[in-house]
């Protein structure tokens, strides 16, 4: 007896999940993918490193307030387009179905490069766990083709599902990170609670380092973007992604600049730079081996792990969206744009994520990287940069489409926030591609200054040339670019004649003749 599956005639959906993720499920989403535990361990020092001292938590509550007037933007173009193509919808939009093709390839490499970058410091996170709980040690591909393999479980299940595990993960990070800055400012260091920990004392940061200091924080960030794919299955489609990208920043920044503001009182305020550029990566946990019971430390390690994986399970999901809204759309092969009759996910593109991945692992395996953690930092800059890049080009896109097509918005949401964002997002991409050999952590000639640069603008051109391709060859899927799957009608247009022929001459009627409706005077 066949199963409901094998009824051939029953259509394979080409919709995600309707209704099944509220505003706070999908800022879950994003804040895993912003990993709050390795900011703190990997973006925190480094800003500490540059000498910002008590600008490092500021600077975070200001790129906080330039990302809210971004989101505001972003929110009216989600309640336009709630898509699962997000950004690159919003791109299509605003500048053209070229650019928004090159936007969706530049997300596409960008996350993925990314996601790789996570892979790299997964086995770094579990060495310690793994020598202290069972003695062992392991290859760094073990432990990333492990995570790889639950990635790829959780993949295809229910959204639902995944949400839970999700916010169980942020929700325990969150806290524990909550936690080690309570014990911080509770134990400050010598001198207790000074004003040099939150103010600065003078004109000790020159503007190089003000603009480093910048380009380093914007980069903690990455992830809240998120929000827009998990839109068409909100429960409020039109509202929770924009609502639930303001709310991830806000918290975001919150969280960032408390905990790093208590660093610098647990170390001092003038002892800090120099913590932070010897002891790097081990700060947060040096600080709160100092002042907690050595299990909160393991503790702390274990949701370092945990929150790798649940940024990498981020990833994953809004990768395999945006692979389902382009197949979809059939810009990438159509079967990406099915899902599962019984979950309603993305089962084929989560597949084909995952796939991609595998092979990327298994070759960066085969080759031998020689310091799998160093290489996943610069690949996580990249990937931040091409993200912030694409951020930058929304921003513009949000700005000319909501004022060549205004909606009811304000002037507020249609022109000032995003202009503004445009300008300070342009601004902090700049000052990155300037520091990026410092961000790299490579001399100021590596020629890894401008490859990555390059690469990613290889990356959207060769977005835009398919989408040109696609209008020359396909133009019936060309046409439906940035439409969500709505089917596209094209009308061709009438072939014109080579001579005009004149206008039929209507014919003359014939006037009656005088009395004929009187018989008797014609006939007399």
């Amino acid at each position: 007896m066949g199963t409901p599956d094998a009824v051939p005639d029953r259509p394979v959906p080409h919709t995600l999940a309707p209704g099944r993720l509220g505003a706070a499920a999908i800022a879950f989403f994003a804040l895993a993918v912003t990993a709050p535990i390795a900011v703190l361990i990997t973006v925190v020092p480094a800003a500490y490193a540059t000498g910002g001292g008590p600008l490092v938590p500021l600077s975070f509550l200001v790129l906080g307030v330039v990302l809210i007037l971004f989101a505001t933007g972003y929110a009216a173009m989600a309640n336009r387009s709630p898509f699962a193509g997000a950004m690159s919808t919003y791109v299509t939009r605003g500048l053209g179905r070229p650019a928004g093709v090159g936007a969706a390839w530049l997300a596409l490499g960008s996350y993925q490069v990314l996601q790789l970058g996570l892979y790299g410091l997964v086995g770094a996170a579990a060495a310690p766990l793994l020598g202290s709980w069972f003695g062992v040690s392991a290859e760094w591909w073990v432990v990333a083709a492990g995570c790889w393999l639950l990635v790829a479980l959780c993949g295809t299940i229910r959204i639902e599902v995944s949400s839970g595990l999700i916010a169980l993960l942020v929700l325990t990070e969150a806290a524990v990170a909550a936690g080690f800055a309570t014990a911080n400012a509770l134990d400050p260091g010598a001198g207790g609670l000074t004003a040099g920990t939150i103010l600065p004392s003078g004109p000790e940061l020159d503007r190089p380092a003000l603009g480093l200091l910048l380009a380093v924080g914007m980069l903690a960030f990455v992830g809240f973007e998120a929000t827009g794919a998990y839109a068409e299955e909100a429960i409020r489609p039109r509202r929770d992604a924009g609502r639930a990208a303001v709310v991830t920043v806000a918290v975001f920044a919150v969280l960032l600049a408390g905990t790093s503001w208590s660093l610098s009182a647990a170390a001092g305020a003038d002892r800090i730079t120099e913590l932070a550029r010897t002891r790097g990566s081990e700060l947060l946990f040096d600080l709160a081996g100092a002042r907690l019971a050595p299990w909160a430390v393991t503790l702390g390690r274990l949701l370092l792990l945990t929150g790798l994986i649940a940024a990498i399970l981020g990833l994953h999901h809004a990768l395999s969206r945006h692979l389902f809204a382009l197949g979809r759309e059939r810009v990438l092969p159509s079967r990406w744009g099915r899902t599962s009759r019984r979950t309603l996910a993305p089962r084929a593109a989560s597949l084909a994520q995952s796939a991609v991945t595998a092979l990327l692992l298994a070759g960066a395996a085969a080759v031998g990287v020689p310091d799998a953690p160093l290489i996943g930092r610069r690949l996580m800059i990249a990937g931040s940069l091409g993200v912030l890049i694409l951020v930058l080009v929304t921003s513009v896109a949000t700005l000319l489409h909501l004022n060549r097509v205004p909606d009811g918005e304000g002037a507020f949401t249609r022109f000032v926030a995003p202009a503004l964002a445009t300008v300070a997002l342009g601004s902090i991409a700049y000052l990155v591609v300037r520091d990026l050999a410092f961000l790299l952590g490579v001399p100021g000639s590596s020629p890894w200054r401008w490859i990555v640069p390059v690469s990613l603008a290889a990356v959207a051109s060769i977005g835009v040339l398919h989408a040109l391709i696609l209008r020359a060859a396909r133009p019936v899927v060309y046409a439906g670019i940035g439409q969500g799957g709505v089917p596209v009608v094209v009308t061709p247009a009438a072939p014109r004649p080579l001579s005009p022929a004149p206008p039929p001459s209507r014919p003359r009627p014939s006037s009656p003749e005088p009395g004929a409706h009187r018989p008797e005077r014609v006939h007399r």
